[in-house]
């Protein structure tokens, strides 16, 4: 079978497809070359205004052209390169020689044996992917998880003011207002996103083991410790890991990683809690024409968007742990196994990705049910128990807390009317009744508004 949407492997590039393929230009295979074409053409560039005395005779009016090279890089060009590699068995040493091509018709013939100067593969794999990730990070993924943030902010200004009785332990408990719920994960996310957004994103440059050999040797007076932190930042956009071995070491990444976990655990409590009140019937599902919610039962309209991102946060987070814990693990000054595991970056952010969307979708679905809410409340009334007895803790009352722990655990249900029975039976004054009468299930919500 020919690979596309329908005989793909991974959902991630069949089935969800259209809601990934703005990754494609950061994790797939073409990218990876192109990105480490621009690494290799910016170093050229970046040696050039060093400038290393062999390359001081090349013109600055070229580097534009240099640049386009991985500017307009197409797909064609990336066929090139792996076709060269059928050759040489090495990715990073058929991007040198597709260069070296480059400079040819260029006219650079004479300064081309400067293209992948002293370095060694890592050197451009280790700043290729982090550039890639930071631009993903910044143009796909990092606006999606805000749309999602905004829309519910935006729900929790719109609900802020509704009562709602809150479960703990799954019993009825002390109530709360609809939109301060939803404010806390809002909250949650803010902070965390606060955190992801601090963590650097930085790459390793130094040469074979880190010590920039080849350089020193070639060129013992210049500082290439300086010259390695201003190319990763000035010309890459990255903060440069010193010391190192042959790779990054990759805590940087995996602390990234852990964030966008933690974002995701809260993303995954909020959809369960949504399906909670969907199941609870405090939330309506917007019904979509032509839409089938069940295929045997014609009624239902399932939250399947929640469900949809649970699942692939589940995924997600279970990728994001094995590489946070993986790749900062390496054996003496390297191994291969970070190699492998980096081609998969774009995988969990694919499957976060697919629930950022489905979250989306689903908020744009539902509707607060008031009256579901007000009846849940209405059947509630011993909730107020906690405020009576804190009322009459304050007034010296002898036992408050074993008189409402009497009243509310007898057999017969509390109801409004049995809680006003009980208040007129206290031993206080008409003053303090017509205060503990005031306080109902639906204005018992203390300072929750948002």
């Amino acid at each position: 079978m020919n690979l596309n949407t329908l005989t793909a492997i991974s959902p991630v590039d069949g089935r969800y497809r259209n809601k990934v393929e703005e990754l494609a230009g950061f994790f797939s295979e073409y990218a990876l070359i192109k990105y480490r074409v621009q690494v290799e053409v910016e170093y050229f560039i970046a040696l050039c205004e060093l400038p290393l005395p062999q390359l001081a005779g090349v013109d600055a009016s070229v580097f534009p052209k240099l640049r386009a090279i991985y500017q307009n890089f197409s797909e064609a060009d990336a066929t090139a390169i792996k076709e060269i590699e059928k050759t040489t068995n090495h990715d990073v040493k058929a991007v040198e020689y597709f260069l070296k091509e480059q400079w040819d018709k260029l006219g650079l013939t004479s300064s081309k044996e400067f293209i992948h100067f002293g370095l060694t593969s890592q050197d451009i794999n280790n700043t290729a992917i982090p550039a890639s990730l930071k631009a993903a990070m910044e143009s796909v993924v990092m606006p999606l998880l805000s749309q999602v943030m905004d829309k519910i902010e935006e729900q929790a200004v719109s609900w802020k003011e509704i009562p709602m009785l809150a479960r703990t332990h799954g019993q009825p408990a002390s109530p709360t207002r609809v939109g301060k719920e939803w404010m806390v994960f809002h909250e949650r996310l803010l902070q965390q996103k606060q955190l992801l957004e601090a963590i650097p994103h930085v790459a390793k440059f130094g040469g074979a083991t880190g010590n920039f050999n080849a350089h020193v040797v070639a060129y013992p007076d210049f500082d290439w410790i300086a010259f390695g932190n201003k190319f990763t930042e000035q010309y890459l956009g990255l903060r440069r890991s010193h010391p190192t071995t042959q790779i990054e070491h990759y805590d940087m990444l995996a602390a990234m990683f852990d964030a966008l976990k933690r974002i995701n655990v809260i993303l995954l409590d909020f959809s369960r809690d949504v399906w909670q009140y969907v199941s609870m019937n405090y939330l309506k599902q917007r019904v979509i024409a032509n839409e089938v919610g069940s295929s045997a039962m014609p009624h239902k309209v399932n939250p399947i968007d929640f469900e949809n991102a649970e699942g692939n946060l589940g995924i997600a987070n279970a990728l994001f742990e094995h590489m946070s814990s993986k790749l900062p693990i390496s054996r003496l000054q390297r191994d291969l196994t970070d190699s492998t595991v980096l081609r998969n970056v774009g995988m969990p952010l694919s499957h976060m990705l697919i629930s950022l969307h489905s979250l989306l979708k689903g908020l744009g679905k539902i509707e607060i049910n008031e009256e579901a809410i007000k009846d849940d409340l209405e059947e509630n009334w011993a909730v107020v128990a906690e405020a009576i007895q804190t009322v009459l803790r304050r007034e010296a009352y002898p036992q408050p807390y074993e008189a409402l722990k009497g009243l509310t655990r007898k057999q017969e249900k509390i109801t409004e009317a049995t809680i006003k029975q009980f208040i007129q039976t206290l031993e206080v004054s008409d003053t303090i009744k017509q205060e503990l009468l005031a306080i109902t299930p639906f204005n018992y919500t203390g300072l929750s508004s948002h």
